[in-house]
């Protein structure tokens, strides 16, 4: 029985197959780009379960474009909703067991604490609504299911934050980053371990879980440690959102408790300005 990755050449599906290669663990899962195993495509997923049987499918394909969406709601819709509700049924069909990537942003981010599982969805763009929209479509169609949400996903792979920010620092004497608006980084490698420890256990007690790196920050925060860890010279300013005016409205504050993740599945987390520095040190070595 196999493991299939879906979005297998995104930045999350590159993070999986880097940490399965450093276990060993690479064989035992395969990994599918969007070109190999287009979710839209009902009759091409359809074909890949039965060829496949795959005992767990861990799907990390999304349409991810936050303010493109605002424009493509049918495209996003289409990608983060629909196929997501036909996975989980040629899921159930087959029997496989479902881990499913999901967002902060199916959050309003307007509560000052720290954002449980069981608080209340109100996203306020496109993006997050299509994906709340996907998760409940899991959520009634098959029940051997884990939704993760996540946030401000960066790693040595694909374009993210992160790489803006040193692209830009090479480029410019000063940046200014929003500092109004409040998450956590989570580095890619360790959302893929938490993954692959999660898929190595036999019993998973199935539903949504929170999981990102430990800590608070804003994203000047988040810019502001990159360049210190890096040693740039470039001024790191903060703005508030109102100066940086994008299609899409963003949360807040949209940090998530991970009590739940870590106590389930016996999970130790690190901090996200640990992270940054491993992360960073990876990409200087590549």
């Amino acid at each position: 029985m196999s493991k299939i990755v879906l979005g297998g050449s995104g930045q999350l599906g590159q993070c999986i197959k880097s940490v399965a290669g450093e276990k060993s663990e690479d064989s035992k899962l395969i990994f599918f780009s969007s070109k190999d195993a287009d979710l839209n495509n009902y009759g091409q997923m359809r074909n890949m379960f039965e060829a496949y049987k795959p005992q767990m499918i861990i799907n990390c394909a999304a349409y991810t474009a936050v303010d493109k969406a605002e424009e493509e709601q049918d495209i996003a819709y289409a990608l983060n909703a629909d196929a997501a509700g036909n996975l989980a049924s040629l899921c159930k069909h087959y029997n496989s067991e479902l881990i499913h990537i999901s967002t902060d942003f199916v959050f309003e981010g307007n509560k000052p604490g720290l954002l449980t599982e069981e608080d209340i969805t109100k996203p306020i763009g496109v993006y997050g609504k299509t994906k709340l929209i996907g998760e409940k479509k899991i959520q009634e169609e098959w029940g051997r299911s884990i939704i993760l949400r996540t946030s401000w996903l960066y790693s040595e792979y694909g374009n993210n934050f992160l790489k803006t920010i040193l692209r830009l620092a090479g480029d410019r004497d000063e940046v200014k980053i929003i500092c109004d608006q409040v998450g956590t980084p989570t580095y890619g490698i360790d959302l893929a371990r938490a993954i692959l420890h999660i898929i190595s256990l036999e019993n998973k007690e199935y539903g949504i879980y929170h999981y990102s790196n430990e800590g608070v920050a804003s994203w000047y925060d988040f810019a502001y440690e990159i360049c210190k860890i890096k040693g740039l010279s470039v001024a790191v300013k903060p703005i508030k959102t109102g100066e940086f005016p994008t299609k899409a409205k963003r949360p807040i504050y949209s940090v998530m408790d991970k009590t739940k993740v870590k106590e389930t599945f016996n999970l130790e987390i690190a901090h996200w300005t640990d992270s940054l520095r491993i992360c960073l040190e990876r990409l200087s070595t590549n």
